[in-house]
């Protein structure tokens, strides 16, 4: 009886103890971003003077001029609107052209067996290697096709890297989808695309919506490819984040606000479509 109170201890210890790892820096960047100016290098949590300065300066950069004292701010820093416009079209692309081509091909790997079992553990071993290998030759290879800073070159790389795991995840999902089902469809008259689309793909809509939520946080959260690959015209949030510490001085509070502000995004994708993401997770563990 004792061992299992001690146990049960441990467990809760050890549960509390990642929970507090892992919701401190969140509830850092939750203050940091209400803080004053004065308040931003101070460690105490709560903020003394809430203000919500930091989340207007990500839109009118022009006021860090006379505020912060930080010369020639708005030369370097744009307004956050266009890079979040920037990664809410590079995301839902990325997303959405990786599944659709995910789902095609695991549709091929898991009825026709094709392209082959060597060949489909290929596109999951690159991803096995680190991306900063890609880098140099796909800048130089992008900079002969006109591919820098533009939508069709991130949004091409991204799908290129991701679509592998939309292929692995949703192969389990059709595997799971009983061949039978498909061959009674046939015979009723429905043709190999229509059996397609309304017969498997309903069966794997959580699959889709799996795949999807992961390629899309990938994308989101993506920074080495944008850094190297943008400049002006395609820079997407994670690397406008950047630019709040570095030439323009250290301004921790408007990074911390453009922070939450892109956290809250996925989150709220992800709250929507739970009951989706329930079923996905747990699909296919029980069969009969």
């Amino acid at each position: 009886m004792e061992f299992r109170i001690v146990t049960k201890a441990l467990k809760y210890i050890v549960i509390g103890v990642f929970a507090l790892w892992t919701l401190i820096p969140l509830a850092w960047i939750v203050s940091l971003a209400f803080k004053s100016y004065a308040e931003w290098r101070v460690s105490y949590f709560v903020p003394k003077n809430p203000t919500t300065d930091n989340f207007v300066l990500l839109f009118k950069p022009e006021e860090l001029l006379g505020r912060y004292g930080v010369m020639g701010a708005t030369a370097i820093i744009e307004p956050a609107t266009k890079p979040l416009i920037n990664s809410l079209i590079v995301t839902a692309a990325t997303t959405f052209l990786a599944v659709f081509i995910g789902f095609f091909t695991a549709y091929g790997a898991s009825r026709y067996r094709a392209p082959g079992p060597f060949t489909l553990f290929f596109t999951l071993l690159t991803r096995m290697l680190p991306p900063a290998i890609f880098i140099t030759p796909i800048m130089v290879y992008y900079s002969n096709l006109g591919l820098l800073d533009t939508y069709f070159g991130l949004v091409f790389l991204y799908s290129a890297v991701t679509v592998t795991y939309a292929i692995w995840i949703l192969k389990g999902f059709i595997d799971a989808v009983p061949v039978e089902w498909e061959e009674a469809a046939m015979l009723e008259g429905a043709t190999p695309i229509k059996v397609v689309f309304k017969v498997v793909l309903p069966l794997v809509r959580p699959g889709l919506v799996v795949a999807g939520l992961f390629i899309f946080l990938l994308t989101w959260s993506e920074l080495l490819f944008a850094l190297v690959l943008t400049n002006i015209s395609a820079v997407t949030l994670p690397v406008h984040i950047s630019k709040y510490v570095g030439a323009v001085g250290q301004l921790f509070g408007p990074q911390a606000a453009l922070a939450l502000i892109g956290s809250i995004i996925p989150v709220a994708i992800g709250y929507a479509i739970q009951k989706h993401l329930v079923t996905g997770f747990t699909f296919g563990m029980v069969r009969g």
